[in-house]
């Protein structure tokens, strides 16, 4: 999970709740006697070197999860009816000058363009629509800049983020698999991001080069760090202002004394947003934060396998509740019990698009009521200038941002459809 995805203006809710002490039992039985439970076993193990997105780990990973789709009878839905779904990306940082092999000059320096890989099956039940289950797999590496850890320099395994949320795709694609009472009236696509924890790189690149009709997607699931639900059994299950279906559907589910607690922002930060900023309906689920969080220590030994299967049962009674309601509405919401996680005094309230890497800051959504939808900037405009300060990256964007107060107002230069316009901001 990027947990500081919206430093640029969205802001993210952590809910952070205390874990229970881990248990390394399913049912009184070992923990590799579930399908989960041995996805995250082994892709959080140091052989997969912490799964980051470009490197032979990440490759090693889409290739078990690859196999395991294959073992469930889906269909490869990446592209051209591969299993998998490659995209490229040149991080942001500055004006790219000139290629040189697979490495992108830019200023005094060569910024690696880097390859990713979804992981893409599909459950075809003959039906209308499909609905879309997600879980991203790479993580950390050897530690990146989103570690928070201090010591020495060490593998990431990421168990709980995000092995814990490819071990529940897993185990409901088997449900779903079978094909029993309450699950056939839709189809399934069920995919395994990367580049999540650079900035939602691969579920951003589906959505712009979806493998289906978007326009049939009914809803999408994320499950993101699930594997560490606390004494209370506590879930907190985001998006629930995106369908009216959801306030009425969640608290009628009951499995193993589940307590959840709910937002219905569709804006998080993980790849759910990367849906509900294309108008799809999405709920987000998640366990809660912990010390291990983006440190080497989140390992397999501290999942609460127990927890975790509970998080599945509940997310299969979702869908089977789901299975006769049709096409389910889609609402736009509004941020809630928000903070920002940078200490400026303003901002513009704006998803960046973390695909885009030329200059300026293309904008891949707007918050409601938030200064830039006031100022009249829609999705697909590319900032340029704040004031008098250019807008060449994410990085001078937030500098700019450090330059104003609320009350004042600023002259904001786009670019929209080709053509330069300036939409005056009032900052809030």
């Amino acid at each position: 999970m990027k947990k500081n995805l919206l430093i640029l203006g969205f802001a993210a809710i952590a809910v952070v709740v205390a874990t229970c002490t881990p248990k390394k039992d399913i049912t009184q039985s070992k923990p590799n006697d579930g399908l989960g439970a041995r996805t995250i076993i082994t892709l959080a193990s140091d052989e997969y070197e912490g799964r980051q997105v470009g490197t032979e780990g990440e490759k090693k990973a889409a290739a078990l999860i690859q196999k395991e789709f294959a073992a469930l009878n889906l269909k490869p839905k990446g592209t051209d009816g591969a299993w998998l779904q490659n995209f490229k990306f040149v991080p942001h940082g500055g004006v790219q000058k000139h290629q040189v092999g697979d490495s992108t000059v830019m200023g005094m320096g060569l910024v690696k363009e880097i390859s990713g890989n979804n992981v893409i099956g599909y459950l075809d039940n003959g039906a209308a629509n499909t609905i879309v289950i997600g879980a991203h797999y790479d993580h950390l590496g050897w530690g990146d800049e989103n570690s928070l850890w201090t010591g020495n320099k060490a593998i990431h395994n990421g168990a709980d983020d995000n092995a814990s949320g490819v071990g529940a795709l897993l185990e409901i694609a088997t449900f779903l698999s079978k094909k029993t009472k309450g699950t056939t009236a839709n189809n399934y696509l069920f995919i395994a991001f990367s580049g999540e924890e650079k900035g939602l790189w691969g579920s951003n690149y589906f959505i712009k080069n979806p493998t289906i009709d978007l326009t049939k997607v009914n809803y999408m699931l994320n499950m993101d760090m699930v594997g560490r639900l606390n004494a209370e059994k506590t879930l907190a299950v985001y998006g629930v202002g995106t369908s009216p279906e959801w306030k009425d559907l969640l608290p009628k589910i009951k499995i193993d004394d589940i307590k959840i607690i709910t937002t219905e922002s569709g804006v998080g930060p993980s790849d759910h947003t990367s849906f509900y900023l294309a108008d799809i309906p999405v709920l987000h689920f998640f366990t809660g934060q912990h010390e291990d969080y983006h440190k080497p220590t989140d390992d397999a030994d501290k999942i609460n396998y127990v927890g975790l299967y509970s998080v599945i049962k509940y997310i299969e009674d979702v869908i089977v509740s789901m299975n006769d309601k049709g096409k389910i509405a889609f609402t736009k919401t509004k941020d809630e019990n928000t903070a920002t996680a940078a200490d400026f005094k303003v901002t513009l309230g704006v998803m960046p698009d973390y695909m885009y890497s030329d200059k300026g800051l293309r904008i891949d959504g707007v918050k409601e009521g938030r200064p830039g939808q006031k100022a009249g900037l829609i999705k697909g405009d590319t900032v340029i200038k704040i004031g008098d300060y250019p807008v060449d990256d994410i990085y001078l964007y937030m500098e700019a941002l450090g330059k104003f107060e609320k009350g004042q107002t600023a002259d904001m230069l786009i670019i929209r459809n080709g053509v330069e316009m300036v939409l005056k901001v009032v900052w809030e």
